[in-house]
């Protein structure tokens, strides 16, 4: 019997289990047929107006008046028509008579290339699918290192890696790299390591209440539980600074046993593409034809919009009047409790050596330096974290980070510092060992 859903998730399914391939299926038959209704419907009516204002020479109010016009309304409902006759007629029925066909499809699970496709999908669209009770909206889930669903009592530490936008618990090593878990193991047989998978296209004070949620939930079904860890890369640092959040405000148990907190390229100030795209949409807007795409752009889902500034906040964006929300940063402080020992990674795809000024902004090919570090010129959102709890990595984009051999390294030396200064003691006696046998000076 699957467990229930808590109360505080929306999902279209009554537990946590994460879709079968039967529900993939089902699930694209959902997206051919859906009408996202709010966001097709404009964009057809954009199509058309921009072509009466374009190549007929309307002005905007009348062209909207042409629009109303009975005939044009019955044009406008036959393109909107044309669009999903194919979905419904050939492609979902197609998807679920396979489903009929092979009905064991429902106990099969995705394999990694579908999971990577679900999780491309829930990044891109997801607050559509949860909106529509599409059953490929993911919800959250935590895997073990043998990439299986938790099950079992839990005691002593355990690290949670928290991927990013798009991605899923599979990425975190890859055919090249094992990946930090692997390093955590190698230091410490007892380390826990499990791994989150969740809809990134959420906004991501959703996703870190649910975190906070899921997280106590645990903590109350394994009270053996000792310390915990985060490993956040991208989106995910984000996330797991918004349960933070949420947790402490909570007074939840298990941000007191919090020890480490590890972002990896995350945006803490905001990506620079998606300020970039914001900026291209607007100005653009102004151009014949190209607020059409913008609207194609606004299909983005809210945790893209989001990334803008890295809010982690309800109330950076409940507020908005617009859901696309603004340039302007207006976010509120969101600083990591006192307690807990932050590290921030960032990665550059400039060398060492070789200072380029263009690179710096870009950093990781996805966010800057700065921003990955917490540097902001306003104090308020500094997060203030030691220069030692920080990296810089050159020559890694902004994937490469979340798995490189040397990060995975830096992260084991802050994470167990203790069995450092031993490795050097030992070597220490082994030296003065020598000199008392051989009658020399080592140095």
């Amino acid at each position: 019997m699957p467990s229930l859903t808590p109360l505080h998730e929306t999902y279209c399914k009554w537990d946590r289990t994460p879709p079968s391939q039967a529900d993939l299926l089902e699930g694209m038959a959902q997206l051919v047929t859906l009408r996202f209704s709010d966001v097709v419907q404009e964009l057809i009516k954009t199509i058309q107006r921009e072509i009466l204002m374009s190549l007929f020479g309307f002005s905007e109010q009348s062209s909207k008046k042409i629009q109303n016009v009975p005939y044009m309304t019955k044009l406008y409902q036959m393109s909107y028509d044309i669009i999903f006759h194919y979905g419904n007629s050939l492609v979902a029925p197609s998807l679920r008579s396979i489903i009929a066909k092979f009905p064991k499809l429902h106990d099969k699970p995705l394999t990694p290339s579908l999971h990577f496709l679900v999780g491309a999908l829930n990044g891109i669209i997801g607050d559509y699918l949860l909106r529509d009770h599409n059953p490929i909206a993911l919800p959250m889930c935590l895997y073990d290192h043998q990439n299986q669903l938790q099950k079992g009592q839990l005691s002593g530490r355990v690290t949670i890696f928290v991927h990013g936008l798009c991605m899923n618990h599979l990425d975190w090593s890859n055919q090249k790299y094992e990946g930090i878990g692997a390093k955590l193991l190698a230091q410490d047989p007892h380390n826990t390591l499990l791994y989150l998978n969740y809809n990134t296209g959420r906004r991501i004070s959703a996703n870190g209440r649910s975190l906070a949620n899921t997280l106590q939930d645990l903590l109350n079904r394994n009270p053996n539980i000792t310390h915990f860890n985060l490993i956040g890369h991208s989106m995910g640092g984000l996330v797991s600074r918004s349960a933070l959040f949420y947790g402490k405000q909570n007074v939840y148990e298990w941000v007191n046993i919090v020890e480490n907190l590890v972002c990896l390229g995350s945006p803490h100030h905001g990506a620079v593409l998606e300020r970039f795209g914001f900026t291209l949409q607007e100005k653009l807007g102004h151009f014949p034809f190209m607020k059409i795409v913008g609207h194609v752009v606004n299909i983005r889902s809210n945790g893209i919009l989001d990334l803008r500034h890295g809010s982690v906040r309800d109330d950076d964006w409940e507020h908005n009047e617009v859901r696309i929300g603004f340039m302007d940063d207006n976010r509120k402080p969101a600083p990591i409790p006192s307690h807990i020992n932050a590290y921030l990674v960032a990665g550059t795809i400039e060398f060492e050596n070789r200072k380029n000024r263009t690179r710096n902004v870009i950093g990781d090919y996805l966010v800057s330096v700065k921003s990955a570090l917490g540097e902001h010129p306003n104090p308020r959102f500094q997060l203030k974290i030691p220069e030692s709890h920080k990296a810089i990595f050159y020559g890694l984009n902004h994937f490469d980070i979340q798995y490189h051999p040397s990060v995975a390294e830096q992260i084991t030396r802050w994470f167990y510092p203790q069995q450092d200064d031993d490795q050097l003691d030992q070597i220490h006696e082994f030296m003065l060992d020598l000199e008392s046998v051989e009658g020399i000076a080592l140095t």
